[in-house]
């Protein structure tokens, strides 16, 4: 194998199938990046058997061929070189030959057959969608997805897509966040668990762009096709909550509240706030047109009006200061409605026109 490319390049390369390769492995193979020479092109590979990212780049290959490098090493020294064109060339004895300007590095590479091989995707099943729809929808459900294996379904975000209708819910069970876009129609409908991990990764390496990802989807897996990136990810077992059902339908308070204003009230409340316990939680007083946004702890106390345009009466309810806060910072719209029934039902937070995002969040109880 024997190729030269622009650092610049390289180094993005690595940094992002770096994503995908497991730090401390008692496999020394699922430490290291796959590099692949063929048919005029260099493409990187991370793979730590649940999630593999793949990604080429523009070299030219003078030699075709195939190595495997430990992905801490060969990372730190591209970092290191001088901003030059870098080349890079291994032989029969699987060491590699890396130079740049009158830098030179031989390490020891991995036999490339040992490398575990990634799941084909059939192209069959998928849908399109834009990069800054399929970002921002995973940034606004994210934050909601559990962080416990008691639920392994949890861990994941359901991807709901039936026809022009793409639906991303997360949930961890004391609230739930669910994104609503339209896309094209893909005459079909498809249901799939995708693990939070993989999400996490594709929110750092898409661009806030109008260019097309490409989702394919089969029973065990999911593949997404961007850009120079491959990304492929095994999908969660089982059956998602029926989340649908969790919803009420009716509500006794209707408020329609400044986004701002409430982030700005939370923000001020948290700082006395001990975030290691839940035994402070924010207390909303509902009354007129204003909230009282209040809470009690070892550290100190806090009070704070929000005016608001209110209808249906008063009401005294906790939460969580986080969640609240989580639900309000991704709300991109100037304001929202929220909607209660009693304090000890969830409040519901949802656009003043449209169905583009809904947040539930379980209050809760305050001792009197």
């Amino acid at each position: 194998m024997k190729f030269i490319c622009d650092k610049a390049s390289l180094i993005e390369a690595i940094n992002t199938v770096q994503k995908a390769v497991s730090p401390k492995s008692t496999l020394p193979i699922l430490e290291g990046i796959l590099l692949e020479c063929n048919n005029g092109k260099v493409i990187l590979t991370g793979n730590d058997l649940e999630i593999s990212i793949k990604y080429e780049i523009e070299a030219s290959v003078s030699e075709e061929g195939s190595i495997v490098l430990n992905s801490r090493m060969f990372g730190d020294i591209i970092r290191k070189l001088p901003d030059a064109p870098v080349l890079i060339e291994s032989d029969e004895n699987n060491i590699t030959n890396i130079k740049c300007v009158n830098v030179d590095f031989n390490i020891s590479g991995l036999l490339a057959s040992e490398f575990p091989k990634i799941t084909e995707v059939t192209r069959d099943n998928f849908i399109k969608v834009e990069n800054s729809k399929l970002k921002k929808m995973i940034k606004q459900t994210i934050f909601a997805v559990s962080l416990r294996e008691n639920k392994p379904v949890l861990t994941g975000a359901f991807f709901e897509i039936e026809n022009s209708r793409f639906t991303m819910v997360a949930s961890d069970g004391y609230r739930l966040a669910i994104r609503n876009e339209t896309i094209s129609d893909c005459g079909r409908t498809i249901n799939a668990i995708v693990p939070g991990k993989t999400l996490n990764e594709l929110l750092k390496i898409i661009k806030d762009d109008d260019n097309i990802v490409n989702i394919y989807f089969t029973d065990k897996h999911v593949l997404f096709e961007f850009d120079n990136f491959i990304v492929t990810s095994r999908l969660r077992d089982g059956e998602y909550i029926k989340y649908k059902s969790a919803i009420p339908s009716e509500y006794n308070i209707e408020i329609n509240a400044n986004v701002a204003s409430f982030c700005d009230s939370i923000d001020r409340a948290a700082l006395i706030i001990n975030t290691e316990t839940s035994k402070s939680p924010l207390k909303l007083d509902i009354k007129n047109d204003n909230i009282t946004i209040s809470c009690s702890s070892h550290m100190g106390k806090v009070s704070d009006i929000v005016n608001v345009d209110s209808s249906g009466g008063e009401l005294v309810i906790g939460f969580n200061h986080k969640y609240l806060w989580d639900a309000f910072k991704n709300c991109e719209d100037e304001d929202v409605i929220m909607k209660f029934i009693t304090e000890r039902y969830p409040l519901i937070i949802t656009p003043v026109e449209g169905d583009a995002f809904l947040y539930m969040i379980l209050p809760i109880i305050i001792q009197s």
